[in-house]
């Protein structure tokens, strides 16, 4: 199994408190890999493996437990007959109807330390949220990052073979069955996992019949990634296409597009008013290799996907990611996290006039901005503001 040390720590640092710890992320990017890890580390600590309670509910032997009175019944069957702290692994747990009330069940009932995964961000709304108020904490978990693709593959930060395998990072995405797979089938897991996420996690939940104006959703939003998005724009592309649907129709699927981790919505923020717009939002694709697949495995629109891998990167660090507007002028990202504020711009190569800070320039406080490039190039600043190619930015702390 791939060490994911930074998400591992996030689950230790809440270890026995009293709290349930929900893994949330895209199907396929390593929740489950992530629970046996925190598994494998419980049995290091000395824990009897009794004590560990470990079900997945997508697996053949627990796939029949599809509501409350089942689970119930079933951890009831495994409970040690003590009253010892025991472990609770539940991994895909949303396939049970009522699951929240069992989960609720067991933290007041037992003394347990309890870790849910799920691929729909409905868990974390409605019942599990009134039951659970300030009793759980979310880890978002996400395809790998580049430093963790060159690690999967073995491969120094140092190493000549970086920049290369970054075309590779940017094509095929960074799920972690891709990074280790020969090239020749990456397009085919890439396939499998989109129609995994579409069909199951988006359409089946839904209740979608035809899956044809989601597609063609998904398609175009992943063809604008970084470009301002509204509803009646998606409405009109599609309808000169041939695809006819509605304003609802369209709001409903983007909804739940952002509720299976398959997109994120950036909300505009007007830097100068600290307040959030009501106007079009960005939309960011999780994986770029998903992307990839969602459009034909077309190449081209080389800035708006780096400013995708730029986006989850950014998510990746904790931050709140915004689209921030001065005035009439964009800055691509508003990056807010605990007391710190860095504004981002990002452009895949420096025009002639040197002219890509100057919307930066025009913000008037003190905090740091920086300009990311998709392209190596000598200078390190311009006008005081850092100059960072993509790689280098991707591989620092």
């Amino acid at each position: 199994m791939f060490q994911r040390p930074v998400y591992l720590n996030q689950l230790i640092q809440f270890k026995d408190a009293d709290l349930i710890k929900v893994i949330t992320g895209v199907r396929r990017s390593g929740k489950s890999v992530l629970l046996m890890l925190y598994r494998e580390y419980l049995l290091q600590l000395g824990i009897p493996e009794d004590r560990i309670i470990y079900m997945n509910f997508e697996s053949f032997e627990y796939q029949t437990i599809t509501t409350e009175e089942k689970l119930r019944e079933k951890i009831m069957e495994l409970l040690p007959v003590d009253k010892q702290k025991v472990y609770f692994l539940f991994d895909e747990i949303q396939t049970v109807d009522g699951w929240q009330r069992v989960i609720n069940g067991i933290r007041v009932s037992f003394n347990s330390d309890i870790v849910v995964t799920g691929s729909n961000a409905y868990m974390l709304s409605g019942e599990l949220a009134t039951l659970l108020s300030g009793r759980y904490v979310e880890i978002a978990i996400y395809p790998l990052s580049f430093k963790e693709f060159l690690a999967a593959k073995g491969i120094d930060a140092d190493s000549r073979s970086v920049d290369r395998t970054y075309t590779e990072y940017e094509k095929y995405g960074g799920f972690p069955s891709i990074a280790i797979a020969n090239e020749a089938i990456k397009d085919t897991i890439l396939s499998g996992i989109f129609d995994t996420i579409v069909l199951n996690d988006v359409a089946l939940r839904a209740g979608v019949k035809d899956a044809t104006v989601l597609k063609a959703i998904i398609s175009f939003l992943a063809d604008n990634v970084g470009q301002l998005i509204n509803t009646s724009k998606i409405v009109n592309t599609l309808k000169s296409e041939g695809v006819q649907t509605t304003v609802h129709t369209v709001n409903r699927y983007l909804e739940l597009l952002e509720n299976s981790y398959l997109f994120y919505r950036a909300k505009q923020y007007d830097i100068r008013g600290r307040e959030y717009l009501r106007t079009n939002g960005k939309y960011f694709i999780v994986d770029s290799g998903l992307r990839r697949n969602a459009i034909g495995r077309k190449d081209g629109n080389y800035s708006n996907r780096l400013e995708n891998i730029v986006y989850l990167e950014l998510l990746r660090r904790g931050y709140q990611v915004d689209v921030g507007r001065l005035d009439s002028k964009e800055i691509d990202f508003v990056a807010r996290r605990l007391d710190e504020t860095v504004y981002v711009k990002v452009t895949y190569e420096m025009p002639e006039n040197r002219h890509e800070t100057e919307n930066l320039l025009n913000i008037r406080d003190n905090y740091k901005k920086i300009l990311i490039t998709g392209r190596f190039y000598e200078e390190k600043q311009i006008d005081g503001i850092p100059i960072i190619y993509i790689v280098d930015w991707l591989l620092s702390d």
